[in-house]
C-alpha cells in the first residue's frame, strides 16, 4: 500500500481547524499546539506553497481572523480526496496529472524538516557563471525574489537552470533588518521590504517576521536592543536585508 504522509501531518490538521473556526487561537487550541507554534507552521505553509493557503484579516476574535484562500481550500479538498482511497488518487492522476503531481510536490515541502526557519519553495529565473561561483537568481510566488551565490559545481550537481523548482533557505539569525534601505547604499543583494506582521519577545533576543507583498514572510533574529532602535512594531514597514552567500539552495 502507499502511504499518504498527509494523514496526520500536523500543519494539514491545522488548515482543517482553521477553515472550521475562521480564527488561529481556537484553531491552535483545538489541534493541540500553542499560538506561537501554530503561527510557525502558517508562515512555513505559505512560504512553501505556490500561492498563499491562509490569510490574515481585520477584526473577529481575538483582534482577527484568519481564513483559508481558495487554494488552502483547494489543497485541502485534494488531501482528503488522496486519503479516501488509493484508487481515487490514481483516477485523479490519470485526469490531471499535473495539478495532482503539483499537490504532492507541496506534501513533501510540508514533511520536510530543516533547521532554517526561511524556507521558499520557487523556479530558478536566471543563473549566471563566474570563473568558481554561480549567482542564481530564485523567483517566488507574488514576483518576490532572492539570489545565491552557489559554486558552479553546485549548480551542475543540483540541476540547476532557468525554470527548475527549488527551495530556497536562509537561517533567521542571518537576516538582518532594517528601515528605508537604500540598495544603492547596501552591498548585500537581498533586499526584501515587507511589513511586520508580529515580534515574539524573548530575554535577548527577538523573532521578527516580515510580510512581504507577493505572499511569503521573512523571518530574523535581532537583539531586543535593536528593535527599539529601530523602532520596529507591527504595521511597520521595514526591510529583511540578506547576503547571497547566506542562501542556501535545494531540490526536492
Amino acid at each position: 500500500m502507499l502511504g499518504w504522509p498527509g494523514s496526520e501531518n500536523p500543519a494539514i490538521a491545522l488548515l482543517e481547524k482553521i477553515d472550521a473556526c475562521g480564527s488561529i487561537s481556537q484553531a491552535a487550541k483545538a489541534a493541540g499546539m500553542s499560538y506561537k507554534s501554530a503561527w510557525e507552521q502558517l508562515d512555513a505553509l505559505n512560504n512553501l506553497s505556490p500561492r498563499a493557503l491562509v490569510v490574515r484579516q481585520v477584526g473577529g476574535c481575538g483582534g482577527g481572523g484568519t481564513i483559508l484562500t481558495d487554494e488552502g481550500r483547494l489543497l485541502l479538498q485534494r488531501v482528503r480526496m488522496l486519503r479516501r482511497e488509493l484508487q481515487a488518487f490514481m483516477t485523479f492522476f490519470g485526469d490531471q496529472p499535473e495539478e495532482a503531481f503539483n499537490t504532492l510536490k507541496t506534501m513533501r515541502r510540508i514533511e520536510m524538516k530543516v533547521s532554517a526557519r526561511n524556507v521558499w519553495a520557487g523556479r530558478v529565473g536566471g543563473v549566471e557563471k563566474g570563473a568558481v561561483n554561480s549567482i542564481v537568481e530564485v523567483a517566488l510566488k507574488g514576483g518576490d525574489s532572492v539570489v545565491a551565490v552557489i559554486t558552479n559545481n553546485s549548480v551542475e550537481r543540483l540541476g540547476l537552470a532557468p525554470g527548475v523548482e527549488v527551495l530556497a533557505m536562509v537561517k533567521a539569525p542571518s537576516v538582518m533588518v532594517g528601515r528605508d534601505c537604500q540598495r544603492e547604499k547596501l552591498s548585500a543583494s537581498n533586499i526584501l521590504t515587507g511589513t511586520i506582521s508580529h515580534i515574539d519577545e524573548g530575554a535577548v533576543n527577538d523573532v521578527v517576521t516580515i510580510d512581504l507583498p507577493g505572499g511569503s514572510t521573512v523571518t530574523a533574529v535581532i537583539t531586543r536592543e535593536g528593535v527599539r532602535t529601530l523602532g520596529l512594531g507591527l504595521g511597520v514597514e521595514a526591510s529583511a536585508i540578506i547576503k547571497a552567500s547566506s542562501v542556501i539552495l535545494a531540490v526536492s
